[in-house]
């Protein structure tokens, strides 16, 4: 077996983001612990950390997944999985930093400074869900199979002759042809 170029660096790289991005949610969230905090409460500094944190969690995740790949091109789930994790992202950073842009509840000038409330951990919550579910998409695809693992969604309970099960979709279309 041939030992691919590059494949330790990328280990190196994706074991860099994975502990950098706990260390910076880790420091971001125990800030008022370790004494680092500027502000009372959560500020834009310790916002900005955990979204760094998170975003090199995010690379590192789908890095690892990718390298389990052997060079095969992407299916159609594995790209709505990408998509939607790196959309879950941009949703934290924009719920993270709403009262800053202007779009958030805090905004008004009877407000010091940019409030961490309910609504905006909800939304990186939400973003950090779809990032999941993102991650979860991708690692399910077909990688170097030919089907994808989430395949029996769409399999009919009959067996065909060849021992396979027929996709349904296959057996709809067959049914409207006779």
């Amino acid at each position: 077996m041939e030992r691919q170029v590059g494949v330790p660096f990328r280990k190196i790289i994706i074991a860099i983001l994975l502990v950098t991005g706990i260390l910076l949610c880790l420091i971001a969230l125990g800030a008022d612990y370790l004494g680092l905090d500027l502000t009372p409460g959560f500020g834009v500094v310790q916002m900005f950390e955990l979204l760094l944190g998170v975003t090199c969690l995010t690379i590192a995740g789908f890095s690892y997944i990718f390298g389990q790949r052997h060079n095969v091109p992407r299916s159609l789930q594995a790209d709505i999985g990408i998509r939607l994790g790196l959309t879950g992202l941009v949703f934290c950073y924009v719920a993270g930093f709403s009262d800053v842009i202007g779009i958030g509840t805090h905004v008004e000038p009877r407000f010091e400074r940019p409030f961490v409330g309910p609504w905006q951990m909800g939304g990186i919550i939400l973003g950090i869900l779809s990032i999941s579910a993102g991650l979860l998409l991708y690692h399910t695809s077909r990688g170097s199979r030919l089907t994808s693992s989430l395949n029996f969604l769409i399999r009919d309970d009959k067996e065909g002759e060849d021992g396979e099960a027929e996709p349904a979709t296959e057996a709809l279309l067959a049914q409207t042809d006779s």
